[in-house]
């Protein structure tokens, strides 16, 4: 089957493109910026691109098109198809058809966490031989891919909850259908398409009525929002993560060592050691025990999956650090909702110690460029030594409502403005975090270009 897909370099539809041409179907794309390293990666697998969404691909005359949730109506391409009565899926649905329909499912759903959280766990099934398919919103380092297809009766997925197409406006995640979920936090977000947190709420709740009885909810103990959302109705065993020390039931962190490691604790009772972990922060400790839990119920005796931990590489654009130049360390994060700027500068500052954090922000998303999360900014940035706002395009003041902040806050709307700035204030030692759910135009390169320079 020639299957063409709309919106392809996302990071979704580029896992389903991968996912597709593994299943042996002839695949082809199309979005408004074809470019690497999602460009490469796809042409590399045979995947043919086509940039923009002329209405004339309809000439390519595939067997069906797959339209990604980025396109709209209005769009040449998506107006021509629905003209001309051509076939045409939502991805989540398409990957729900043909994919998933007979395997064991493992999602991972939640504001914060779900691609690091859904690596662990990938790379724990891996390390216990289960061999498992994943699409992931990422890059976890030890695969090197966002997806991959294999004979295993185990799918690994992130469990988005923005919604699945034009024509279809639940959250992707209603599709999935998993046996094994995990819930690791919930917060109001994507306000371009949730009038609120209780609108958000019910599309969790209608994840939770898809598990079966026979299946396993892993759940945060600490997140309020969550425990209403199982309050409502729930059908599946529950297992709680992060719970406090004195918890006789679910799954707990302690005693963190000098290089990340730390013991685990279930039901009550010492249960085994991580000897060491290369993620820092309470927030990838409460992800970890999300993961063990999960592959558990796949399986995974709880000391291969200890085990497993300590060999995780991390994810790309996931507190990778990108270079050091001038002993001067840049590191790459894909945060951009207020409270996940908060966890990893928290989780930063427990590594970096006394070293000073300059944070490197673009305000990118959908939620952030309306302005509805500014006044948790200030806040959210408590940890960082100096911040550095990157302003254009966004519809709200800045330096406004960051204000409180002001004596260690700039904001800048033009980039190269930006890395001068950065770069005049850096020094031996510090910690260079560049916070963005975008490219934020290859700032990274510059900065570290930028310090290079003997002028600098």
């Amino acid at each position: 089957m020639h299957i063409h897909i709309l919106g392809v370099c996302g990071t979704f539809m580029g896992g389903i493109a991968l996912l597709a041409r593994s299943a042996g179907h002839t695949v082809t794309g199309c979005d408004a910026n074809v470019y690497p390293p999602m460009s490469t990666q796809l042409e590399a697998q045979g995947i043919k691109l086509v940039e923009g969404y002329g209405a004339e691909q309809t000439k390519l005359m595939p067997d069906l098109f797959v339209i990604g949730n980025a396109i709209s109506r209005g769009n040449p391409l998506l107006e021509a198809v629905l003209a001309q009565s051509l076939p045409y899926v939502s991805g989540p649905q398409w990957l729900a058809d043909n994919i998933l329909r007979s395997r064991w499912v493992l999602g991972v759903a939640g504001t914060h966490g779900k691609t690091t959280t859904t690596s662990l766990l990938t790379w724990i099934l891996e390390e216990a031989g289960l061999n498992p398919s994943f699409l992931v919103g990422g890059v976890p380092q030890g695969f090197g891919v966002s997806a991959r297809l294999t004979d295993s009766a185990f799918f690994v997925i992130e469990a988005d909850e923005y919604d699945t197409a034009f024509c279809d406006k639940r959250s992707k995640f209603v599709h999935y259908h998993p046996r094994t979920v995990v819930l690791n936090n919930l917060e109001f977000d994507h306000a371009d398409i949730f009038a609120d947190l209780a609108a958000i709420e019910t599309q969790f709740h209608h994840l939770v009525r898809t598990i079966p009885a026979n299946g396993l909810i892993v759940s945060n103990a600490t997140d309020d929002n969550l425990a209403r959302v199982l309050a409502r109705a729930c059908w599946t065993p529950i297992e709680k993560f992060d719970v406090a020390a004195n918890s006789a039931s679910g799954w707990r962190s302690e005693n963190v060592n000098a290089d990340g490691g730390f013991d685990v604790g279930l039901d009550g009772k010492h249960f085994g050691s991580v000897k060491q972990f290369a993620l820092s922060g309470d927030h990838n400790r409460a992800n970890a025990l999300a993961a063990l839990a999960a592959a558990r119920h796949a399986g995974v005796p709880v000391a291969v999956g200890l085990k497993a931990l300590e060999t995780f590489s991390g994810v790309k654009r996931r507190m990778e650090i990108r270079g050091v130049v001038r002993d001067i360390t840049v590191i790459d994060d894909f945060a951009h909702h207020p409270t996940a700027i908060r966890l990893t500068l928290a989780g930063l500052r427990q590594t970096a110690g006394k070293a000073r954090i300059l944070a490197v922000l673009e305000p990118r998303s959908n939620t952030m460029k309306l302005g509805t999360m500014k006044a948790q900014l200030p806040a959210s940035l408590r940890e960082a030594d100096l911040v550095f706002c990157y302003t254009n395009n966004l519809g709200w003041d800045a330096a406004e409502a960051l204000s409180s902040i002001a004596n260690k806050t700039q904001c800048h709307g033009d980039l190269d403005q930006l890395v001068t700035a950065v770069c005049e204030q850096a020094q031996t030692g510090d910690q260079i975090l560049v916070m963005s759910n975008g490219g934020f135009g290859g700032v990274h390169q510059r900065l570290m270009a930028a310090l290079s320079s003997p002028a600098t």
